[in-house]
């Protein structure tokens, strides 16, 4: 568990940079609306972030480890099957799609399916997932939309 705690941790903060470079690519952007005060500036940007990072679908993430650099890639969206190690999800929102993907789990996968242990075949087509891939190991996690 700690090394999944690690890893999402890793695959936030890679998220986060990325983020923040494109919050900052923009910053110099003409605008018609008068300069904010640096504090009021500074919680406008993060609030933004924090937006731009839950509403992410897919990110390939270059970390550093001791021998060079590893890759982290997530991919969040909704399950449309599950066939043997295969996954198909749908990324995007309820009402649009930004693409439909078909990853192969390993069979050593950590999945967790509503905050239990679980199997890749536990999941159902409709759950919201999200996938993990880092070089060593993958975690799969889904849950139930809540109805309101």
């Amino acid at each position: 568990m700690k090394n999944h705690i690690k890893m999402l941790a890793v695959a936030a903060s890679c998220t986060a940079i990325g983020a923040g470079a494109s919050v900052i690519a923009n910053a110099g952007a003409a605008s018609t609306h008068p300069t904010a005060p640096t504090g009021q500036s500074t919680r406008v940007h993060r609030a933004g972030l924090r937006r731009a990072l839950r509403r992410a679908v897919h990110g390939d993430l270059a970390v550093p480890t001791k021998t060079g650099f590893a890759t982290v890639t997530f991919d969040r969206g909704f399950v449309q099957s599950v066939t043997g190690q295969q996954l198909t999800l749908r990324e995007g929102t309820k009402t649009s799609t930004y693409k439909t993907v078909t990853l192969t789990i390993p069979a050593g996968a950590h999945v967790r399916d509503n905050m239990q242990a679980a199997t890749l075949s536990d999941l159902k087509p409709g759950q919201r997932a999200l996938v993990l891939q880092g070089p060593r190991q993958t975690l799969v996690v889904a849950h139930d939309l809540r109805t309101h």
